[in-house]
């Protein structure tokens, strides 16, 4: 009975909107007239009684669009409404859960809940009823007088938990909330989230939330969004249909799961014509930002990949499992490997080239000089450092060479990362030298 009263409750309740973006587009300026676009022609609803996920790659403005849903960031151009008004600021009734814990280590865990109360002005005796009760309903009975530092990482996201819940909001954006937490601290909090969910206890309508794991967001979500990246936008729209609880080795479960992987690492017409655009990577040339993996990572997932039982080819949510990455990272480790030629990504498998098991098969002065041919081949940025070294009658060249180049295209902190990863492949292809103390690349000592 419980059951079905609930299930008339979220009927009731998908009638009424809470959030109606429609092309919202956000862009910054980097300088110079060059922009960096986030977000583009991105357009969204969200009703009460679901939870809906945000998934995408790093780069796909999954952050920037909470910014503008919650009101703390104004977009470029579209529009952003609250419950059918316009939003010009920071929007009442939305409450926010990040991925660090955010709390204040000088107050008790009472009082870290309480200061949201506060800052509404709230009576002192009703915040502290409604504190205790927060903190009562996320399982932290007995807690209210210690400090941050004295609790582990799951009690502490629990506060911050308790700490959205407290003003009792309409929408609880969550930014990647689990991500922090080891892995069996995430799914404890996952489910005792999801049972409190269900039960109608949350002092919420709905949730949206930013995740890196896709598992996640299939075990938690009523609905999932797929952004793409650089610039983000939806490039799909899921509906999970799954009864809770969820259960990971339901076949179900494991095919949506896998359908996931292959839209996120399905390419579009142009890449598939063109396999030097983009792999991944925003930028084009030399402006490609780069992710700073080292290459014993890149040597090791290769040889993962080799090994039984993959023998060379992997489905990809398998292949998480093992190595125990996240979507994200994962993405991140073998798009690298593909931009490199080493292996390929598609339709949600990930297969080594030949290349790449040449690689494998080969000694370490073998690995680094095929390391090598690839990184000028396929690493634009790469290959300019080598060329201008090459030219240079002193064979050296500081590394504001490059960086206030990168910085044109791309924010200073890309552009850092962008010469760093440059700076550990080319150092282990013993491609050019980089001197740290100096800040200069040479040809002097490669190795």
């Amino acid at each position: 009975m419980a059951t079905l009263e609930m299930q008339r409750v979220r009927a009731s309740a998908e009638s009424q909107s809470l959030v109606e973006i429609s092309g919202v587009r956000q862009v910054y300026n980097l300088g110079d007239s060059t922009d960096l676009v986030v977000l583009d022609d991105v357009s969204l609803s969200m009703r009460e009684g679901e939870i809906v996920g945000l998934l995408g790659r790093s780069g796909s403005g999954k952050s920037t669009l909470l910014r503008v849903i919650s009101g703390l960031s104004r977009p470029t151009s579209g529009d952003v409404r609250w419950r059918g008004r316009p939003v010009s600021g920071p929007v009442e009734g939305v409450a926010m859960v990040f991925q660090s814990f955010a709390l204040f280590p000088w107050l008790t865990v009472l009082e870290n809940v309480e200061i949201g109360l506060e800052a509404l002005g709230v009576a002192a005796d009703e915040r502290r009823r409604r504190a205790l009760n927060a903190i009562d309903l996320i399982g932290l009975d007995g807690f209210e007088s210690a400090y941050p530092k004295e609790l582990s990482g799951g009690m502490r996201q629990r506060v911050g938990f308790a700490r959205a819940l407290v003003v009792h909001p309409r929408l609880m954006l969550m930014d990647e909330p689990f991500s922090a937490l080891d892995v069996l601290t995430a799914e404890t909090l996952r489910t005792d989230l999801i049972d409190l969910w269900i039960e109608g206890r949350l002092p919420i309508k709905s949730i949206l939330m930013v995740t890196h794991n896709i598992e996640e967001a299939v075990l938690m979500c009523d609905r999932i969004l797929i952004l793409s990246s650089n610039p983000g936008r939806i490039a799909a729209q899921i509906k999970v249909d799954l009864v809770h609880p969820r259960n990971r080795l339901d076949p179900a479960f494991r095919q949506l799961v896998d359908d996931i992987y292959a839209r996120m690492t399905q390419r579009s017409a142009a890449e598939r014509i063109d396999k030097r655009a983009g792999d991944g990577f925003p930028g084009t040339g030399i402006n490609m930002v780069l992710s700073e993996i080292s290459t014993n990572i890149l040597s090791g997932l290769m040889e993962a990949l080799a090994a039984p039982p993959f023998n060379g080819k992997a489905d990809l949510p398998v292949l998480a499992a093992t190595l125990q990455m996240e979507g994200d990272e994962l993405f991140r480790n073998f798009e690298t490997l593909q931009l490199l030629r080493f292996a390929e990504m598609a339709e949600g498998d990930v297969q080594l080239s030949e290349s790449g098991r040449r690689f494998v098969e080969s000694d370490v002065d073998a690995r680094k000089h095929l390391f090598a041919e690839h990184l000028v081949a396929y690493v634009p940025l790469a290959a300019l450092v080598r060329r201008v070294l090459d030219e240079r009658p002193s064979h050296r060249a500081p590394f504001t060479r490059f960086s206030e180049e990168l910085e044109d295209h791309m924010s200073e902190e890309n552009a850092d990362a962008t010469l760093r990863a440059v700076i550990s492949w080319g150092r282990y292809a013993e491609l050019f030298g980089y001197d740290e103390q100096s800040g200069q690349f040479n040809l002097e000592n490669p190795a």
